[in-house]
């Protein structure tokens, strides 16, 4: 699946970020915006999103994106003009260069993520190899 980017992104590093990796996942200003209006509906700033990969689907490796408030041993973080984008130690590797965004059409509604190092998809298109 492929999505538009948006290399206005901006980056900045948080006082919590400045001691942590820095992982090359990308969020388009779409997509932080979107995720910035969901955590106002949580009321909540402590959270962040952490994208990850798990072993699952039909291809072998399905994305999870979901809202913690933790920060993990190995954790790279990457702020985006206040939202926080962690990723854990063992799905850097295959998020490299990834890029999240967020569609907001007639036909579909939902984050979704461009990722160069997917080799294949299954027909369903919610996992990769």
């Amino acid at each position: 699946m492929s999505t538009a980017t948006n290399e206005n992104s901006t980056q900045t590093t948080s006082a919590a970020s400045e001691e942590l990796p820095v992982h090359e996942v990308n969020l388009t200003d779409v997509a932080a915006g979107k995720v910035r209006s969901l955590l106002e509906q949580e009321g909540r700033t402590d959270l962040r999103l952490r994208v990850a990969v798990q072993p699952g689907g039909c291809s072998g490796l399905i994305y999870q994106l979901y809202f913690d408030e933790r920060l993990l041993d190995g954790d790279a973080v990457r702020d985006y003009d206040g939202v926080e984008v962690v990723v854990d130690k063992m799905s850097v590797p295959y998020l490299s260069g990834a890029s999240i965004d967020f569609e907001d059409t007639i036909s579909k509604q939902g984050f979704t993520i461009d990722n160069p190092n997917a080799g294949g998809s299954c027909a369903c298109g919610d996992s990769f190899h």
